[in-house]
């Protein structure tokens, strides 16, 4: 059986996955998990995905199964879970690539994210069991560290460009990303897990997480706008019909390896 994932054509009318595909993607991760103890949750593999679509070439899913949930990852078993990975792939792909003015426009790419934080602080005291607050990570966290990941994997791809100001541009935007990598130290302020839940997340890291989701549309359109890596290939020039033969021989060329 082979991990080779098949792709479908791009579907038009392809719905947004909602509250109960994302918990069907984590249900499948935590069943993986039982397995493979490091294997993220969809927050990860959210960030993981978008730097996927931002590449400046495309990844094949037989080299980023591997990279993203082990070796041990069979696609063709859990074929509901990359159905909605690839629904969940256009959906970020169609709000990157929309013309939006704001991240509240609809049509904007928000990223699939739980505030951990605010989702234990909501809890009755009585009910957080041994959940440490300060082992939690912070607001977007997961997300970035996804993020980063298929960007170290792929290094080759996310080779400074040389033209300066898009090389500043490139530069810029995956420091804002790793920026979420940080602890939030700002006075929690608002709760994103809920309206009126227990301040969990400060105004600070709101600020740096709306600068995080600009970035990944400038890390998108600085790509698409270059396109894919040029590797330059030298060719040796062929020696000479009486030159020695560049094998080691010690005959002519003509004699050897040019005969």
């Amino acid at each position: 059986m082979t991990n080779e994932t098949p792709t479908p054509p791009p579907a038009a009318t392809d719905t947004p996955l909602g509250t109960e595909d994302f918990e069907a993607q984590d249900a499948v991760l935590d069943q993986l998990r039982e397995r493979v103890e490091d294997t993220p949750d969809w927050e990860f593999c959210e960030g993981f995905l978008a730097a996927l679509v931002c590449c400046r070439r495309p990844i094949e899913p037989e080299d980023y199964w591997p990279a993203l949930l082990g070796e041990g990852f069979a696609p063709m078993a859990h074929m509901e879970f990359v159905l909605r990975w690839q629904r969940r792939w256009r959906e970020v792909a169609q709000g990157l690539d929309a013309e939006v003015d704001t991240l509240e426009d609809p049509r904007a790419y928000q990223p699939e994210l739980l505030d951990m934080r605010g989702a234990v602080l909501a809890l009755p005291e009585g009910e957080r069991g041994d959940t440490a607050i300060d082992d939690l990570p912070y607001f977007a966290e997961t997300w970035a560290h996804g993020f980063l990941h298929a960007v170290q994997t792929w290094s080759e791809e996310w080779v400074l460009p040389r033209d300066r100001e898009a090389a500043d541009m490139v530069r810029e935007a995956l420091a804002a990303i790793e920026a979420l990598t940080a602890p939030d130290t700002g006075k929690p302020a608002v709760s994103m897990y809920s309206e009126d839940g227990p301040p969990s997340v400060s105004d600070r890291r709101i600020d740096e997480f709306g600068k995080a989701v600009w970035s990944v549309y400038d890390l998108r359109q600085v790509w698409k706008s270059l396109g894919p890596r040029v590797v330059s290939v030298r060719k040796e020039a062929e020696p000479g019909r009486n030159d020695a033969c560049p094998c080691g021989s010690g005959k002519k060329y003509k004699k050897c390896h040019g005969a």
